[in-house]
């Protein structure tokens, strides 16, 4: 309370700051005609040899849905893995996990997301501009990024000193949300400053379906409304920066905090009478997870003639939790007496730092050099257990030269070194002991499974690399061509885990002597950039020798009504693909796009398809702009994937209509913005083959609409 009493308090001050301020008379001028060749997106194409997507401001405003992946799974070769209407996670030309990084202010955003059910916790609100890197990108961001990254930046600060801000609000039908943030900011002189606070509440969302059915069994949907699907979203950030000659520092405090129920019927065994309608379509009831992930970070840089140093510097904190009505399969474990209900906890410390040196030896060479170093803390609670207490230490030294051989072709090259320690608790589960020897199992066999959790104590090391090439050979044309090998350190879940993960309805079990997870990847991509428009196609291959995923055992579990045990296992794995774009301008008002993915996947060793892969998707959209009005209609078409991992069910294809439009106006002094949406105006049943839920046959939300208001502000000082 006393946070919101603060924020209250700040909200107010500003707006008597503002009102007090007087904007500058601007005198008129005439200056020669600018002609402008390129924007910022093809100018960041031509400096990395991978495909690259940009999402700026405008992106982000016309497309904004309160979650920041189901704003960018527009963005061909981006997919968002669901968890209900209120997590997601990022998937990138079909890997996940810890496989796709995602950076915010040079820092990497540690959480728990090696889970289905784990979600991203950074505020979508606070998301100024995104670089998606798609292929790999070990070399410059370690290990974990050798499916993609997601670069978050902060924008740049105002030229002009002033006092400024924005007020947004946001509301969505599918599950009654109402939302908002505020930002204020200040710019004077060589420093600059913001504070935001953006706060969401939502309901139960509504799905286009009275029932499903699963395991065979009958369970209603009442009212329309998945039950216990609401929840609520805290978030509050500041950012500092100081600029003076050839030095910058910056700043930022961020603290994130969600806390949103699971449907009864998809966590444990689904049960007809844990989904009657208890008459409160926004109560959060057990079982529901909450998590709290809060982050400091610092970046110091410093430029010289020809050199350029940057070190970031950040802790990390994330501190999980899964509450559920106290269960045991055993018969004789008793509610613990604090928290009784607290099914599972994760708390998670996490130290980085990042040190980058850049060299421009001259106009044709540029050099970076760059060591990296992450100490990482987790301990456990709850009365169930999944995955142990464990140390993780993980460094990386990395080179990469640019050679520009002539105008228009450019030639990038580097390797990088990392290491790796990891250190796990053993965990002997005492309960499970009892329970056995009460079934009557020889001691041997009780000891040996009683021991949940063994050990670990493993050092890895390996190399990346890659080598690519930017050429434009004449102009409005781009070839971009990458190879690279890449490798990854496997996960404490991958080498220690050992237990039931509810919602996914399995044992899941790791593997202690995993072998790190290694592969090369080749990526071209073209556009061509005429008046009329652009074409844009980029496909890739990957190749993994050790490729982790969670393989059926055909092994019976231990544990009582936990069914097969999926054990980590690495496997010859391939992965192949491509998106394509194309813009048209039919007019100086209208534009038509048409954008689509593809993912093949290919378990080398078992000859059949990798679980999770997305299917293709197509985008056709019309965009009408008139001045300050913007319209928008859009067909989504999802094809059917049939190419599924055992006990991995097909997905049916999808039609589904999406509008949209957004009007800027005059309002004194301020501009306000505001912008409509439309989804699955048909209100078609569909179902998300990434989903959390799509294992128990629950399909996407239903038809929403959603309304988003902003209103910036700004004071110039004289």
């Amino acid at each position: 309370m006393r946070l919101k009493y603060a924020v209250a308090w700040i909200i107010c001050w500003s707006s008597g700051i503002l009102h007090a301020q007087q904007t500058d008379t601007l005198m008129e001028q005439s200056i020669k005609e600018i002609i402008i060749t390129e924007n910022y997106r093809m100018a960041r194409n031509k400096q990395v040899t991978v495909p690259l997507e940009m999402a700026g401001k405008a992106f982000l405003e016309n497309h904004f849905s309160g979650n920041l992946m189901q704003t960018l799974e527009r963005l061909p070769g981006v997919q968002s893995m669901d968890i209900g209407s209120g997590f997601s996670k990022p998937v990138i030309r079909g890997m996940g996990f810890n496989r796709v990084s995602v950076t915010e202010n040079g820092i990497k955003q540690e959480g728990q997301q090696w889970g289905a059910d784990h979600g991203l916790e950074i505020d979508a609100f606070n998301v100024e501009q995104v670089a998606i890197r798609k292929g790999p990108a070990s070399l410059l961001y370690g290990s974990d990024a050798m499916g993609g990254v997601v670069e978050i930046t902060p924008a740049a600060p105002p030229f002009d000193d002033q006092f400024y801000g924005e007020v947004a609000l946001l509301g969505k039908s599918v599950n009654d949300l109402l939302g908002g943030s505020v930002m204020v900011g200040l710019k004077k002189g060589k420093f600059h400053t913001k504070l935001r606070f953006s706060e969401q509440h939502f309901g139960d969302y509504r799905v286009p379906t009275d029932h499903i059915v699963y395991l065979t069994q009958h369970i209603p949907i009442a009212n329309k409304r998945l039950k216990n699907t609401a929840g609520l979203e805290r978030n509050i950030s500041w950012l500092g920066e100081y600029r003076n000659g050839r030095y910058m520092s910056s700043y930022s405090v961020s603290n994130a905090y969600q806390k949103v129920g699971f449907f009864p019927g998809a966590h444990g065994i689904p049960d007809a009478s844990r989904v009657k309608d208890d008459g409160d379509s926004r109560n959060i009831d057990l079982p529901y997870s909450k998590v709290n992930h809060l982050k400091a970070t610092t970046r110091q840089q410093y430029s010289w003639d020809n050199l350029l140093l940057q070190w970031n510097l950040g802790y990390q904190n994330n501190h999980r939790e899964e509450w559920s009505s106290f269960h045991t399969h055993y018969g004789t474990q008793q509610p613990p007496v604090v928290d009784p209900d607290k099914e599972l906890m994760f708390n998670l410390n996490t130290f980085s730092s990042s040190v980058k040196l850049q060299l421009f030896g001259s106009s044709t060479w540029k050099h970076t050099a760059g060591w990296d170093i992450q100490y990482q803390q987790n301990t456990i609670g709850g009365y169930s257990f999944l995955l142990p207490e464990y140390k993780r230490l993980t460094t990386g030294f990395f080179w990469l030269t640019d050679y520009q051989v002539k105008e228009g072709l450019t030639i990038s090259g580097g390797l990088r070194y990392d290491f790796g320690h990891i250190n796990s608790n053993e965990f002997i589960d005492t309960h499970l002991a009892e329970y056995l020897r009460k079934q009557g199992y020889p001691e041997e066999e009780v000891t040996a499974n009683s021991i949940r959790s063994h050990a670990v104590d493993r050092s890895f090391g390996d190399w990346s690399g890659s080598v690519g090439v930017v050429w434009t050979p004449v102009e409005g044309h781009l070839l971009k061509a990458n190879i690279g090998h890449s490798f990854r350190l496997p996960g404490a879940n991958e080498l220690a885990s050992n237990g039931v993960h509810h919602g996914t309805f399995r044992h899941e079990q790791g593997y202690i002597s995993l072998d790190s997870e290694k592969g090369w990847q080749f990526d071209l991509a073209y556009t061509w950039n005429r008046s009329w428009g652009s074409i844009q196609f980029s496909p890739f291959i990957s190749w993994f020798s050790n490729y982790i995923f969670l393989h059926p055992s055909g092994e019976w579990s231990i544990l009582p009504h936990a069914g097969q045990v999926y054990r980590y296992t690495g496997a010859e794995a391939l992965f192949a693909g491509a998106e394509a774009s194309v813009e048209v301008f039919l007019t100086k008002q209208l534009t038509y796009s048409l954008t689509g993915d593809y993912v093949y996947t290919y378990n080398c060793d078992e000859h059949i398809p990798l679980s999770f892969s997305p299917p293709a998707s197509v985008r056709n959209s019309l965009t009408w702009q008139y001045k300050k009005l913007q319209l928008f209609g859009e067909y989504h078409y999802i094809a059917r994937q049939n190419r599924v991992d055992r006990n991995e069910e097909p997905t049916p294809e999808a039609h589904l209509f999406n509008a949209g439009a957004s009007y800027s106006f005059s309002l004194g002094k301020v501009e306000p913005v505001i912008t409509l949406s439309a989804k699955n105006l048909l209100n078609k049943r569909y179902y998300n083959h990434l989903s959390f839920y799509r294992r128990v046959e629950i399909p996407e939300p239903g038809r929403n609409f959603q309304v988003m208001i902003k209103v910036p502000f700004n004071s110039f000082f004289k």
